[in-house]
């Protein structure tokens, strides 16, 4: 029953094929195609133009082999990739400027500058992932939904070097941004950045669902209750490392608590990983992740993959 109504939504929320082509205007839109949480690209297109009424399903279909289900509602396989529907945990999921949609696929309307990612991956774990981080400098440069939205950034140390170094990787991207303490109030129709040690970083809202695993914050790491160690996680959910003050490893993540409210946040269990945290903001770094874990050496992407 739990794979059928898991289904029922993901149908809800992909939605099927649109109408006729509206006129044509410049600016264009970048969709990917990935696999398994983003560690396997599959395919990209990049478009110059975007119809007034494109839509993610249009534009899908335009650039890629699609086959659709239950009336034409559902994503049933990308380039013949399909989904295993209700015998299996695997399906297409879809996102517009690293937030799942809410919107069918078909009525989701794109805007210029719009990065849309498709990913196949197994809900087993983690039916929902409200937000990742893959589509940066989207959605700080791009907005939501065609509207680009005041961005903030919050630090526990606002004259730390993280802090400074973090309001410059926006910066880089032609990102204005403003600057608040941690916790500050007034929340809604902002973007945040948030750059915190925890379990100091707990206060901001939403954040706390990382300790309590995937199923809750659609993160693939989990902080334990007493802020003394991080676990990193494969797609089970199940541990593949544990990490401790020292280990000198951030996390870059992107939550959604409300649906009006996004929320990025770097974090870590000591100052050498918030550092990492801060310098995997990169679009190179970050592309395609979910989540990321990010030391002086590497960024690898969340969850981790299985031996």
């Amino acid at each position: 029953m739990r794979r059928i109504a898991a289904l029922f939504a993901a149908a809800l929320l992909l939605g099927g094929c649109g109408i006729g082509p509206g006129e044509e205007h410049e600016g264009g839109a970048v969709i990917r195609v990935t696999r398994d949480f983003g560690h396997k690209e599959l395919g990209s297109a990049t478009t110059k133009t975007l119809r007034e009424d494109q839509t993610v399903m249009r534009l899908t279909t335009e650039k890629f082999d699609v086959s659709t289900r239950f009336g034409g509602r559902f994503v049933q396989a990308i380039d013949g990739l399909e989904g295993k529907g209700a015998g299996g945990s695997h399906d297409w999921f879809f996102f517009v400027n690293g937030v799942e949609s809410e919107t069918g696929a078909a009525e989701y309307e794109l805007s210029s500058g719009d990065r849309v990612q498709w990913d196949y991956r197994d809900w087993g774990t983690a039916m929902r992932v409200p937000a990742i981080v893959g589509s940066f400098p989207a959605p700080f440069l791009t907005g939501l939904d065609g509207k680009r939205r005041p961005v903030r950034v919050e630090c526990d140390d606002a004259g730390s070097q993280p802090c400074k170094d973090a309001k410059h990787a926006l910066e880089q991207v032609d990102v204005p941004v403003s600057s608040s303490s941690l916790g500050a109030p007034g929340t809604e129709q902002v973007t945040r950045l948030v750059v915190a040690r925890w379990p100091r970083a707990r206060i901001v809202r939403g954040a706390f669902t990382l300790e309590e695993g995937p199923e809750a914050s659609g993160v693939f790491a989990r902080f334990s209750k007493d802020g003394r160690s991080l676990d990193l996680l494969d797609e089970r959910g199940d541990v593949a490392r544990t990490l401790s003050a020292g280990d000198g490893t951030g996390l870059v993540v992107a939550l959604r608590p409300r649906s009006d409210e996004l929320v990025w946040l770097v974090t870590a269990l000591d100052q050498e990983g918030l550092a990492a945290g801060v310098r995997a903001l990169r679009e190179n770094e970050l592309r395609d992740a979910f989540a990321v874990a990010a030391t002086g050496r590497t960024v690898e992407k969340l969850p981790l993959e299985s031996p």
